[in-house]
């Protein structure tokens, strides 16, 4: 009797299957892919490492050693006002070039703008030891107390008065006054829809000016202030800069 019971659920389970890859693969037909590359820049100037000298708006000439940032929680906006959200952590570090582009697969269709948050929630930072683009060897995090550094510049100018002219802007905080979480909303082109096709790829160029860090809404100069290691006003005032710092450059429709 129980054989029987068996030989007749094979052809159920045969079916359940066929039906469960049939759904898996018209679910893949249906799915484009997104590229999210970022391109570092200091008023329109390639961002070089080391070598190159910049201006910032009050005449302080400064180098830049480092530059990164975190994104994360990446929203695309459809036509219908609904939206496709991604809570992977990227962080993008102009010294490791692989780091400067995401790729993503998202449902295929129309979208209208793309956005994603500057930084790491705030449960993240109370949550122990983290892998990944979070694992502290990294170099973005403070302690389990004040949590991760969300955005980091760090160069030479000779307007600083730290030892050896360094600068540090190390941007953190999770929790209340101080929350330096920020979320940025980049419409497309001409306030249209983005078409993404299945089984194609569209790049998406976004532009990062460092240059952005100094000033607007903030008067930010070195001179005033050349290192910032810990939240509080200062690492607000630039988050409230820097969240201006992005602006999409250019987008390719691949094959």
């Amino acid at each position: 009797m129980m054989s029987k019971q068996i030989y007749c659920c094979i052809p159920l389970i045969f079916f359940l299957f066929l039906f469960g890859f049939k759904e898996e693969v018209f679910a893949q037909k249906d799915l484009s892919t997104i590229k999210i590359t970022f391109s570092n820049v200091v008023k329109n100037a390639p961002l070089e490492l080391y070598d190159a000298t910049y201006t910032n708006s009050f005449g302080e000439d400064y180098t830049i050693n480092k530059f990164r940032f975190y994104i994360s929680n990446i929203i695309l906006q459809n036509k219908n006002q609904s939206a496709h959200k991604d809570s992977s952590i990227f962080l993008i570090d102009e010294a490791r070039k692989e780091s400067k582009s995401i790729t993503l697969m998202i449902p295929s269709g129309e979208y209208s703008s793309l956005s994603f948050q500057i930084g790491v929630d705030s449960i993240y930072n109370v949550s122990g030891a983290q892998t990944g683009a979070l694992d502290p060897t990294k170099d973005m995090f403070w302690t389990w107390h004040t949590g991760y550094v969300m955005a980091k510049l760090e160069g030479i100018s000779p307007a600083s008065t730290v030892v050896n002219g360094k600068y540090e802007f190390h941007i953190g905080g999770f929790s209340g006054k101080f929350n330096v979480l920020k979320n940025k909303t980049l419409l497309f082109p001409e306030n249209k829809t983005l078409r993404f096709e299945p089984g194609k790829t569209v790049e998406i160029t976004i532009k990062a000016d460092v240059d952005t860090w100094f000033q607007n809404p903030n008067e930010m100069r070195i001179a005033d202030k050349p290192a910032i290691n810990s939240p509080g006003k200062y690492a607000l005032a630039i988050s409230e800069n820097y969240m201006n710092m992005f602006a999409i450059e250019k987008i390719v429709h691949l094959p």
